[in-house]
């Protein structure tokens, strides 16, 4: 479905294997925070069916970005783990009410169709299915890594997007 994701779902009464939020950078776009926000996270969750996965890409960001959205879907799901992106920038984000089982790349790329095996490959840098999931999976990032950004970063909120204050931040007004 492709829509005003946070409307869609506050709208719906259906149940979802997979929320997927791939919003164009860049993350301090105005509204942007309204698909990073606890408030959103919260929405995500009530449409979530058991062990549904919701997949969040955050493009880019300064470190209290990054952990003011990292802290708003720990605050929201018990279980997220976080992955770079394969180019090396940005940051893939899953969360979970239930355990996101570890899976080893053969089994993550033996699951996939071929088309998708192909479309995951098309760009690099590897050129199997299998490889290129191996390094993604190597490269998890430990969520207290990502929190450590901005140890006292809040939650984002939709009352206080501080992705959308950058440029108050970086005059040091806030």
């Amino acid at each position: 479905m492709i829509d005003d994701g946070r409307r869609f779902l506050e709208r719906s009464n259906k149940v979802y294997d997979l929320v997927v939020v791939d919003p164009p950078p860049p993350v301090s776009a105005a509204g942007s925070s309204l698909l990073y926000s606890r408030e959103f996270c919260d929405t995500v969750k009530k449409r979530l069916a058991p062990h549904g996965i919701f997949q969040q890409w955050l493009p880019s960001g300064d470190g209290l970005v990054v952990a003011s959205i990292t802290r708003a879907l720990v605050e929201s799901f018990p279980y997220v783990r976080a992955f770079p992106s394969v180019e090396g920038w940005g940051l893939h984000l899953l969360a979970s009410r239930e355990p996101i089982p570890a899976a080893t790349a053969a089994t993550l790329a033996g699951r996939l169709p071929p088309s998708a095996a192909r479309d995951l490959i098309e760009w690099g840098p590897a050129d199997t299915a299998e490889a290129q999931l191996q390094r993604i999976l190597e490269r998890e990032v430990p969520l207290e890594h990502v929190l450590a950004l901005a140890p006292r970063a809040p939650a984002l909120h939709d009352d206080r997007p501080v992705n959308e204050y950058f440029l108050l931040r970086r005059l040091r007004l806030l």
